[in-house]
């Protein structure tokens, strides 16, 4: 004889469902605070720690008496064994920047009698209360009070760094200033737009906090880009064996802007990389200019002596039509494009796979979403 439910757990969900309801609230926003609070608490410490690095760049130079070469000299050679022994987030471009952090902000901290690394970082930590990627804008604006308007401006509305952006770019201080009526003006900068808010998740993700701790950081925006771009890396992989994976979702930073490459293959015979980027949507100029931005950034940073000029693939998948396209132009001659052409899968092979994917892809998702 099978027992009768209790009552008492059949009416939790039934009788008490609004104290229910208020548990996953109350808990679902301790979780995003607490992710908050961590994100802001290592960027506070990171903060806090290539501001130091810089004050040291700084005194090692000043030992060498202040000249442009000996600094740079250091700089280079620093940025060599930073890398060796930390990875990515120590080329000489993100060491400049710490000691430009440092001499923008010199008299920022105050001095502790404490000798503890630990204990001078955690105690100094508290006086940069915006994040890295902020003091990283900032410190791009030459005029002191322009830097000193932005970061109060971001402290008291609580600015993103979507927003920060946008203000700086668009001269939000130079329109202040000629303002007739600058209190609404200040007033008009606290209003968030589509795309400023950030949320726990993002903040954790954000690359300088992931580059900081030494972490993975490979995500996708859709469900749909993510499944193509899994279908796609196994379809390449088993055309045969020139392909050689080497990473997906692959972060690169230039200057101060984040960039995604979806997929990085190396290929054996041509003996070169090949970036792969899906977009989902029409192909456009942009498009293949973004292309060749990795390209040259992939010749500099990921290839090694010996291996040919990396290629790139862009399939664009929009809902009537797909396009995959290499960008070729960029190689040393035209020999060498014709053998690229020779061995890299078709094109239109490309393209049809693309379309019986997304199909495939777009139907299972429609099934799932009626079922």
């Amino acid at each position: 004889m099978v027992k009768p439910p209790d009552q008492k757990q059949t009416s939790l969900f039934s009788d008490d469902e609004g104290a229910y309801s208020g548990l996953v609230t109350g808990i679902v926003e301790l979780l995003d605070t607490a992710r908050k609070s961590a994100a802001r608490s290592v960027n506070s410490i990171m903060t806090t720690t290539y501001w130091e690095i810089g004050r040291r760049i700084v005194q090692i130079e000043q030992s060498g008496q202040m000249k442009a070469e000996y600094g740079t000299a250091v700089v280079e050679k620093l940025s060599e064994d930073l890398t060796n022994r930390f990875g990515r987030g120590f080329r000489r471009s993100n060491l400049f920047q710490m000691r430009a952090f440092y001499l923008a902000y010199a008299q920022a901290i105050q001095p502790t009698a404490s000798k503890e690394l630990a204990s001078i970082i955690q105690t100094m930590s508290g006086q940069f209360p915006l994040p890295w990627s902020h003091y990283v804008k900032l410190i791009s604006i030459k005029d002191p009070q322009a830097r000193a308007f932005y970061e109060a401006e971001a402290l008291k509305h609580g600015w993103s760094g979507r927003q920060m952006a946008r203000q700086i770019a668009t001269q939000f201080y130079e329109r202040t200033l000629i303002a007739r009526n600058k209190a609404a003006m200040v007033e008009s900068s606290a209003a968030i737009r589509p795309g400023d808010a950030v949320t726990p998740e993002e903040e954790i993700r954000d690359p300088f906090v992931l580059e900081f701790l030494d972490l993975k950081d490979e995500y996708s925006e859709s469900d749909l880009e993510a499944a193509l771009i899994h279908h796609i890396e196994h379809f390449l992989l088993e055309l045969g064996g020139d392909f050689a994976f080497m990473g997906r979702q692959r972060r690169l930073r230039i200057g101060d802007q984040w960039f995604r490459v979806d997929l990085v293959f190396f290929h054996r015979r041509l003996r070169c990389l090949v970036i792969v980027d899906l977009k989902l949507g029409e192909f456009s100029y942009a498009d293949a200019g973004q292309m060749h931005l990795y390209l040259n950034y992939a010749r500099e940073h990921w290839m090694y002596p010996g291996e040919n000029p990396p290629v790139g693939l862009v399939l664009c998948n929009k809902k009537d039509e797909a396009i995959a396209h290499y960008a070729l132009e960029g190689l040393a001659n035209k020999v060498m494009a014709a053998e690229y052409q020779m061995v890299l899968p078709n094109e239109k092979l490309l393209v049809d796979e693309l379309e019986r994917t997304r199909r495939m892809l777009e139907a299972r998702i429609e099934g799932d979403s009626t079922s």
